[in-house]
């Protein structure tokens, strides 16, 4: 829970980084759009320093993976979000209301729920076609992501941001079926691919839902996708359980930590200066 909760904050703190690091850049002027941008985006310590938690997250979110259920882990990587309120507010003069600074103390609370409640990570392997399963839904999710950039009305956002949510379920589900970390048995491995199909297409998803749409809708859907898909796959066919007797303090914190997570679905991208105290 340690590592879950590490990664959560990781890659909460380093969504700020990148912003702040993005912002100077932007201010700094100068033709050349995206890619420019970018190019002057990681001259900033700030952002090579997101990218150095983001990958510091990952492999957080693995150990925990590999060590308590999936459930206890996709609700703490959810409440990653409290964390860049958090820091937002610090670093980049975000003003949390009362509503945003209750629902932070409520995402805390699940968790401390989910920490006293979950057990060991389950000792089942599934059917043998899960691999299988997660590699094609890694697919669709692939498929929608190179077709999301023609969509349009309003409920593009909350599509691509639940898809995102999928696709990053897929790697936590996956991140459980690899049996080994052999190079041979890897690349033979369905799981090994639908890790990285089902992340790269998750953040081509949720960079496209972000572009041209509410970063809120699309966050909202990126948690519910990323946490009640796997959260089941695990106590359905992978043998999550709880402490004994501790079933329903498992699904309060859960619920709980996700329902506070959704409250802060406006950090998904840490605001501009110009929308720091509205919601996106």
């Amino acid at each position: 829970m340690v590592c879950a909760l590490g990664a959560a904050v990781c890659f909460g703190t380093a969504t700020v980084l990148q912003a702040v690091a993005a912002r100077a850049a932007g201010a700094q002027g100068g033709a050349g759009g995206e890619a420019a941008l970018l190019l002057r985006a990681v001259r900033q310590w700030r952002y090579v320093a997101g990218l150095a938690l983001d990958g510091l997250g990952f492999l957080l979110q693995i150990v925990a993976l590999r060590s308590i259920p999936i459930y206890a882990v996709a609700a703490a990587l959810a409440s990653s979000l409290a964390v860049t309120g958090v820091v937002a507010a610090r670093l980049l003069k975000v003003r949390l209301t009362g509503t945003e600074w209750g629902a932070v103390g409520v995402v805390c609370a699940g968790l401390a729920m989910l920490g006293l409640a979950s057990g060991a990570e389950g000792d089942r392997e599934g059917p043998a076609a899960l691999p299988y399963v997660m590699l094609a839904i890694a697919v669709v999710v692939l498929l929608l992501g190179l077709s999301g950039g023609r969509w349009s009305g309003r409920g593009r956002a909350l599509v691509l941001g639940s898809g995102a949510g999928v696709g990053f379920g897929v790697v936590e589900v996956s991140v459980r079926l690899i049996d080994s970390l052999v190079p041979s048995e890897l690349l033979t491995d369905a799981a090994t691919y639908a890790l990285l199909i089902g992340g790269g297409a998750a953040f081509l998803l949720l960079t496209s839902a972000l572009q041209r749409g509410s970063v809120t809708t699309a966050t909202a859907g990126m948690v519910i996708g990323e946490t009640i898909g796997p959260a089941l796959v695990g106590v359905i066919w992978l043998g999550d359980r709880t402490r004994e007797g501790l079933a329903w303090l498992a699904v309060a914190g859960f619920a709980i930590a996700v329902a506070g997570a959704l409250a802060l679905a406006r950090f998904g991208e840490a605001p501009s200066a110009g929308g720091a105290d509205t919601a996106g």
